[in-house]
């Protein structure tokens, strides 16, 4: 009697685990951590940032367990159709062309974009002042194709960078002319550092919801439904308990980040 308690004992312990491990989901987030403030390691070499914050308060708002799967940013989406994880959280704009592809949740935030250049070169956005001039960006971004569409036919030249960092250092070198990102990644990553000592934005913030999107998402596999509803309530819980607006206070001035 005493081993057939000790059995059923056992029995249902592993029934138990085993309904736990159904409900113990892990959500793996893709990002490229070379984007600060947004995605970034620390000295110890560990993940942090904007999103990373969010995707942690997301994970605890949706009652999942999350983890972090570092790719190049022109990765990201293959990586996520061929199900090296789940969600895009890199500061992911959505755009028409990427939305053909996959899904999107809610709008997160959104954020400005300018040219960034040395002080009194007085570049401004437009073809007419970029001709023969080189312009730095991040391969596989929105602001890639912009320039791309936009600046390339008339004669203005693109450098594309693996990171972020290695385009700031070729403008610091003066190799590029300029470089184009969000105002937010320029500010942090090198306007406010010694290399940056000399550089600022440069002409009119660019808007182009075609091809600069309506703001950062989420992305996720097409048929992914239930895990994208999933994550959006999560978003609406996290900005409507504040959540979201301390960590846009955390990370950045005011001004800077408009949330959707």
């Amino acid at each position: 009697m005493k081993r057939f308690i000790q059995a059923l004992a056992l029995a249902v312990t592993v029934m138990c685990n085993g309904a736990h491990a159904d409900t113990a989901q892990v959500v793996k987030f893709g990002t490229e951590p070379n984007y600060f403030p947004f995605e970034y390691k620390t000295p110890e070499g560990k993940l942090a940032g904007f999103d990373y914050d969010i995707g942690t308060a997301l994970c605890t708002a949706a009652k999942v367990q999350c983890s972090w799967v570092e790719v190049p940013f022109d990765g990201l989406i293959p990586a996520l159709e061929a199900r090296k994880f789940d969600i895009i959280n890199s500061d992911f704009s959505a755009t028409e062309a990427r939305a053909r592809v996959i899904g999107f949740s809610d709008m997160l935030y959104d954020v400005t974009r300018r040219l960034v250049a040395r002080k009194g070169s007085n570049l401004q956005p437009t073809v007419a002042s970029l001709a023969g001039k080189t312009i730095g960006v991040v391969q596989g971004t929105i602001e890639e194709v912009y320039v791309r569409k936009n600046w390339v036919p008339g004669g203005v030249n693109i450098a594309t960078y693996q990171t972020a960092d290695l385009a700031y250092a070729d403008l610091a070198a003066g190799r590029v002319d300029a470089t184009f990102q969000n105002v937010m990644a320029a500010k942090k990553g090198f306007l406010s550092k010694p290399q940056g000592a000399g550089f600022d934005y440069s002409g009119s913030p660019i808007i182009d919801k075609e091809t600069l999107g309506v703001g950062v998402a989420l992305g996720f596999r097409k048929n992914d439904n239930e895990l994208r509803e999933r994550f959006n309530a999560a978003l609406a819980k996290i900005k409507a308990d504040g959540t979201l607006d301390s960590l846009v206070e955390k990370y950045f001035p005011p001004g800077f980040i408009s949330l959707k």
